[in-house]
């Protein structure tokens, strides 16, 4: 049985609001190199055309942290299940996520990342469901779209694995 996709944010939209951000933190991180920490799997998408398009020089990393399970629910149980490969110390971090909605993830994330002692932690997403927010202290420092609380799909985003490749943000109507 086939899922039933609406188009939320046209891939024209999505293509042109990067390139915004892109050229934002290009000018944030002005005469120094931004770090970008991805986090996997939905954010490596969104991470790779943010770096195309970043004209300050870029280092990368990938990270897999996760409180979903095959669901469409936060479980609220924050797990590491791909660490960094690089050290942290002195870097200006730039963690690329593809959405944000409870915190929580992101919250642990931040708190363990900031012991490693880089020079400065920001966040950037792709998509932002703020009325979701569980953990407040999460400051989203590049944020493509804000969108209401349904569950999206595309541009790396997931259903139970289906639905990351399609090149535009859906919602998938259960």
């Amino acid at each position: 049985m086939e899922d039933e996709i609406r188009i939320l944010i046209p891939e024209e939209e999505v293509n042109k609001k990067i390139s915004e951000v892109a050229a934002q933190i290009s000018e944030d991180y002005a005469d120094r190199q931004v770090h970008l920490i991805c986090v996997l799997k939905g954010g490596v998408f969104f991470t790779c055309e943010l770096a195309k398009r970043i004209t300050v020089p870029v280092s990368l990393d990938f990270m897999s942290v996760s409180s979903y399970g095959a669901g469409t629910e936060s479980s609220g149980v924050v797990r590491i299940v791909k660490d960094l490969d690089e050290p942290l110390l002195d870097k200006d971090v730039l963690i690329v996520e593809d959405i944000i909605d409870s915190g929580r993830t992101l919250s642990y994330l931040i708190d363990i990342l900031q012991t490693r002692g880089p020079r400065s932690i920001r966040l950037c997403t792709l998509l932002d469901k703020p009325e979701r927010r569980v953990k407040k202290q999460v400051k989203v420092d590049y944020t493509c779209f804000s969108i209401p609380d349904e569950f999206v799909v595309g541009y790396g985003l997931d259903y139970d694995q289906k639905y990351r490749n399609l090149p535009y943000i859906g919602v998938v109507e259960f």
